[in-house]
Formats: structure tokens, sequence, C-alpha cells
């Protein structure tokens, strides 16, 4: 059975080798500063003691004043998860680093979130548009997208 790590002591084991990288914790829940996420997610996947080998899913949920991506690991060896978190603010240009390197199963999730909610990943090596046409006027899963002039 699949043990959840519960957010406070993987901060533990993330500020050990990424420090600063925390922002907080509660419950299963951990939050790391939006420009350390690839940092933190090399950490988690190489660490011998972690070893989440699996992206189960990335999402991301438009809170007007941020949006808050959510990263769900399992770690296939060690029959563990976490949760990871970032937040990140502006709706001009919301950016987060590509784990794409890392987990090859970012890459439609990753474009997904890009075309319905407008949060760029720096660094992937193909983020266009997944589910809507190229040129199509905004991101409709934002709050924002009906008020927005097209």
């Amino acid at each position: 059975m699949i043990r959840p790590i519960p957010g406070e002591e993987l901060a533990r084991r993330i500020q050990d080798a990424c420090p600063g990288a925390v922002e907080r914790w509660a419950g299963l829940d951990l939050w790391v500063r939006p420009e350390r996420v690839l940092e933190v997610c090399q950490h988690l996947k190489s660490d011998s003691g972690l070893g989440f080998n699996l992206l189960n899913s990335i999402s991301a949920v438009d809170y007007v004043e941020h949006f808050e991506v959510v990263y769900h690991l399992t770690s296939t060896s060690h029959l563990h998860s976490a949760v990871l978190k970032a937040r990140v603010f502006g709706r001009e240009d919301p950016t987060l680093p590509s784990v794409v390197g890392l987990w090859q199963g970012a890459d439609y999730q990753e474009r997904e979130i890009w075309d319905l909610m407008g949060v760029r990943f720096e660094g992937h090596p193909n983020l266009k548009r997944i589910l809507l046409w190229e040129g199509y006027p905004g991101h409709p899963l934002r709050r924002d997208y009906l008020e927005a002039p097209r």
C-alpha cells in the first residue's frame, strides 16, 4: 500500500538538499518557491531514500491573486507519495520551470495547463496548445476569461 509522506517530513528532507526552497507545509501538502520547482523535483527523483520515479499528475488552480500548480508524485520502489505545490503570482506571464526532462509524462500535462490556464513552463521542448487551436484567444479556464477582451 502506498503511504503519503506528510508535508512536514518532506520539507525537512528537501531543506537539507535545497536550502530556502520550501515555503510552507500543511498536512500532506508542501509548497515550494516556484523558481525552485525543478531543483526540488530533481532531488525528489534522484535521492535514493525518496525515489519519486512517477509523476501521477500536474494540475493548476486559478485563485485570482495567484495560480497554484500541484504535482502528485509516487515512488514505486519505496511505496510512498507526495503532493508538491507552487504558487505563481502575476496574470501577465505566470511561469514555472518545466519538469519534462525528469518525467516525460509531464509533456502533455504542462501543455494542457499552458493551453487552458496560461501558465508557461520554461524549458518545455514543445510548449504549444494541445486542446485548442493555435491563435485561440486567451486561456478558457482562467477565472477572468469571460471578462477578457477578444
